[in-house]
């Protein structure tokens, strides 16, 4: 099964990590750079799993995720916040809004990977001998 994964960042360099470690799974990457953006891909590929960034321009990550919690197929989304913030009034807020896990920035793929594989139960792709 090939899992839809959404990033939701602004920062360029946090997309390039979540598809370089990500494609080797066989997941389909979608990206958006902001918040608007992010939610009308989100609700058009219903993806199994979203990285959101909390800290964006147009739409802070934790409006967006607050609206992605309104959408009734988007509800159960398992929600990564990616964050430079570390403020308790924001961790409080997303984890009201059932997010699955939180990574600082700056973090490597590994951080990600640790998060998503339990959540999607991802395998590594094999080939045929």
């Amino acid at each position: 099964m090939s899992y839809k994964i959404l990033t939701v960042d602004d920062s360029r360099m946090v997309r390039k990590i979540v598809f370089k470690a990500f494609s080797p799974l066989g997941c389909e990457i979608f990206e958006a750079v902001n918040g608007t953006d992010g939610l009308a891909l989100a609700v058009e590929i219903v993806p199994d799993l979203i990285f959101l960034d909390i800290t964006m321009g147009d739409m802070n990550g934790l409006v967006a995720l607050d609206k992605l919690r309104q959408i009734e197929s988007l509800k159960a989304t398992p929600v990564i916040m990616l964050t430079a913030e570390s403020g308790d009034q924001s961790i409080a807020r997303a984890d009201k809004l059932k997010v699955a896990g939180y990574v600082p920035k700056p973090f490597k793929a590994e951080q990600l990977l640790a998060l998503a594989i339990p959540i999607l139960n991802l395998q590594p792709l094999t080939t045929p001998a």
